[in-house]
């Protein structure tokens, strides 16, 4: 597909699941919410994990507040990312509470990198990716700047996107730069893309 089409179907299939999200009813969404973040916290790769890479979610994602405060009350570093605007990549930071966040790019919550110390290894860490839709072979469409792409490339663990059942295609659209996740959880089932 070339590059112009293949940007135009993605902003198409972007609009479409920000306006299903948006139409989502609250009662709706936290009940989902709360489901996938106990499909999460199950998992036996969220056991073993040392570290936590968690988003801090907009209204529009699955809510991450869930997760980030039992895998810090379960012990586990939980970091979360910084965007560094000009190279379009993220760094992430330790946190140990909200009160580390500030308001940051696109009015994100990042962590304060005054407060905060920056990760370097990523060794035994879980990644948690959001995406506003996700396909079945763990291709995802986010917001458009390709931060999550960028980082997966050179990231060796697990990673874990986390979307609403009703935002599950079954082929997405893809690029060169566009990568796999490794497993996608919503609120009624959980596809491994490992085991194919």
């Amino acid at each position: 597909m070339p590059v112009k089409n293949l940007k135009q179907k993605k902003n198409e299939i972007r609009s479409k699941y920000k306006k299903l999200r948006d139409n989502l009813p609250s009662d709706k969404k936290a009940e989902a919410d709360n489901a996938i973040a106990e499909r999460l916290l199950s998992l036996p790769e969220y056991e073993s994990a040392e570290v936590v890479l968690a988003f801090v979610s907009k209204d529009i994602e699955v809510d991450t507040r869930r997760i980030i405060s039992k895998s810090l009350k379960n012990g586990k570093k939980v970091a979360v990312p910084r965007c560094n605007v000009e190279e379009t990549t993220i760094d992430y930071y330790f946190i140990t509470s909200y009160d580390d966040l500030e308001s940051g790019y696109y009015g994100l919550l990042e962590p304060n990198p005054e407060k905060c110390e920056k990760l370097h290894s990523f060794e035994g860490a879980l990644c948690v990716v959001p995406g506003l839709v996700f396909d079945r072979e763990g291709y995802r469409i986010g917001f458009g700047k390709g931060y999550y792409d960028r980082f997966i490339i050179d990231f060796s663990g697990v990673t874990v996107g986390v979307c609403y059942s009703r935002c599950i295609e079954d082929k997405l659209p893809r690029g060169f730069y566009d990568r796999p996740i490794d497993i996608v959880i919503t609120e009624r089932y959980m596809i491994d893309i490992r085991k194919g």
